[in-house]
């Protein structure tokens, strides 16, 4: 089980036919027992998506989907380190680069911009991780002697 969203809560009790008014004041008696609270979600959401290497703009877009107001997702967001977008996307390249040994430079290159980008992180950062990662990256995938 995972928290949840006041909007996830509601789209679930209202599957299950119950009416408008009881989904409002059962979510607002929750609100008042702090059993539902969007901003901690958020929080939640975002320190567990950032385990999983997610930029910041795709942890937005998923929140913004759960129900989550802007301004909650904001400041969630806000309590992020400034390079958190590098340092996962660094985290990820590194990880994937060890599996493209066999492959060559530019397909490799090719490969880790498309994961990147797949988890949301912009053109410029995924090219400026990429290179970084597979500089002095030789054909077998280890990092070149000095």
């Amino acid at each position: 089980m995972r928290a949840r969203s006041r909007a996830e809560l509601a789209q679930a009790m209202a599957k299950k036919a119950v009416p408008g008014a009881i989904i409002e004041a059962v979510l607002d008696r929750f609100e008042e027992a702090g059993l539902v609270d969007d901003a901690q979600f958020a929080g939640l959401w975002v320190e567990g998506q950032q385990r999983r290497m997610k930029s910041t703009r795709a942890l937005k877009q998923e929140l913004r989907l759960k129900g989550v107001d802007a301004e909650v997702v904001d400041e969630a967001l806000a309590e992020t380190a400034d390079d958190a977008d590098y340092q996962a996307a660094s985290a990820l390249a590194r990880k994937k680069v060890r599996t493209m040994s066999a492959l060559e430079p530019h397909v490799r290159y090719r490969r880790l911009a498309g994961a990147l980008a797949r988890r949301g992180f912009a053109p410029g950062l995924c090219h400026r991780v990429v290179s970084e990662v597979t500089e002095g990256v030789d054909d077998e995938g280890d990092r070149e002697r000095p």
